[in-house]
């Protein structure tokens, strides 16, 4: 009868641009799922936003390239900004959410100068990183995929 069946739910886009698959992501802790499996975006602006309604538990303040969220369903996932963008020590990066604060799809979390990350080399490639899944399973990855911020999912659970 289908009554008991989970239902899917979903983390969307948290840039606009075009999906990767973790794996592919030219950093070893990210490709070996070291921190958590998950999915990366290369972004086609230097515009960040939360993938789904959660609370932020931690935004790095020095180097403002990662925040993390707690979502809905208890899950907890890093949005990591860039390959080796901590050693920037925040130059470049603008930080709109602190810890504590309810975010929903499609908020702002980091701004950063994408033309700086070009003219200066630096891969701004996108990580959602899961680092607890409480119990879920993730389902579905949309690899190779252009997606855009609030409307494009991009990693669905049960």
């Amino acid at each position: 009868m289908g009554f008991f069946k989970k239902k899917s739910k979903c983390f969307y886009a948290m840039a606009n641009g075009k999906t990767v698959a973790i794996e592919d992501v030219p950093d070893e802790v990210f490709a070996t799922k070291m921190m958590g499996d998950g999915i990366a975006i290369q972004p086609s602006e230097g515009n960040i936003y939360a993938p789904c309604n959660g609370k932020v538990t931690m935004v790095m303040d020095n180097t403002k390239h990662a925040v993390g969220i707690e979502n809905e369903d208890g899950m907890e996932i890093l949005i990591h900004v860039g390959l080796d963008t901590v050693n920037l020590g925040g130059e470049g990066f603008e930080t709109f959410v602190q810890v504590g604060d309810v975010v929903k799809p499609g908020d702002l979390l980091i701004q950063y100068d994408k033309q700086k990350f070009e003219t200066d080399g630096i891969n701004d490639m996108t990580m959602l990183v899961i680092v607890d899944i409480k119990g879920y399973t993730l389902t579905k990855y949309h690899i190779d995929k252009q997606v855009q911020i609030k409307d494009s999912p991009i990693l669905e659970y049960k």
